[in-house]
């Protein structure tokens, strides 16, 4: 029988890390492209474009992300697509991502005065402009907390792609346990690695919250 130390089992989980990495920050940059344009459908004066952003926001936020991953990789099969795994993940885990920055996104919007837009476009300025130089800076500050908190959701939320066979951390962690027996010393390892994954996350929120604070008095 072959004898795994502590190092064997923490540099197997390592290496599925970068993969847990790799996919939280292709979900979380790729779903905040996408959860931009959904914003500007969403507060679009057209009622065509503001519904189809809140059927799709609804569609996603009202679905399990397991059942998502599932149809992504599995539903498509049977029309005779073949999807590798890490493709449907991070597609899935993209559009997921979009629709919940999407509306964080658009919360922190309408939480500024409606006097900032009747005072922007008083000087001529267009619907993009009022975005760009009134109104995103303001709400950049109400959205940050909610917006690295998500991100924090979306690290955790990589281990579901398990299910379809992509190799992230939590998956690395049910193989390496098949082949140590050593259920209790990995997955602890598994749970500190998504902590100090994390951790930062929820850090950094902070400390940048109180520096947008700061900054927002002085000017």
């Amino acid at each position: 029988m072959i004898e795994f130390t502590l190092w064997d089992i923490l540099r197997n989980l390592l290496l599925a890390t970068r993969w847990t990495v790799l996919l939280s920050l292709v979900s979380f940059i790729g779903g905040g492209a996408v959860g931009l344009g959904l914003l500007f459908l969403r507060i679009s004066k057209r009622k065509s474009l503001r519904a189809l952003a809140k059927y799709y926001i609804e569609l996603f936020q009202g679905t399990p992300l397991l059942m998502q991953l599932f149809i992504a990789f599995f539903g498509l099969g049977l029309f005779g697509i073949d999807v590798p795994a890490w493709l449907a993940a991070g597609l899935t885990l993209i559009l997921w991502t979009a629709a919940f920055l999407a509306e964080i996104w658009r919360g922190c919007v309408e939480a500024v005065a409606k006097g900032q837009w009747e005072a922007s476009a008083s000087l001529g300025m267009g619907r993009l402009q009022q975005m760009r130089y009134v109104i995103l800076p303001q709400a950049l500050r109400v959205a940050v907390p909610p917006t690295v908190g998500f991100s924090v959701q979306v690290v955790k939320g990589t281990a579901l792609t398990s299910i379809i066979g992509f190799v992230e951390l939590s998956k690395a962690g049910t193989v390496v346990t098949n082949a140590t027996f050593q259920p209790f010393t990995v997955y602890g390892l598994v749970a500190l690695i998504y902590f100090a994954l994390c951790w930062p996350l929820s850090k950094s929120s902070q400390i940048l919250e109180r520096k947008l604070n700061v900054a927002h008095r002085n000017h």
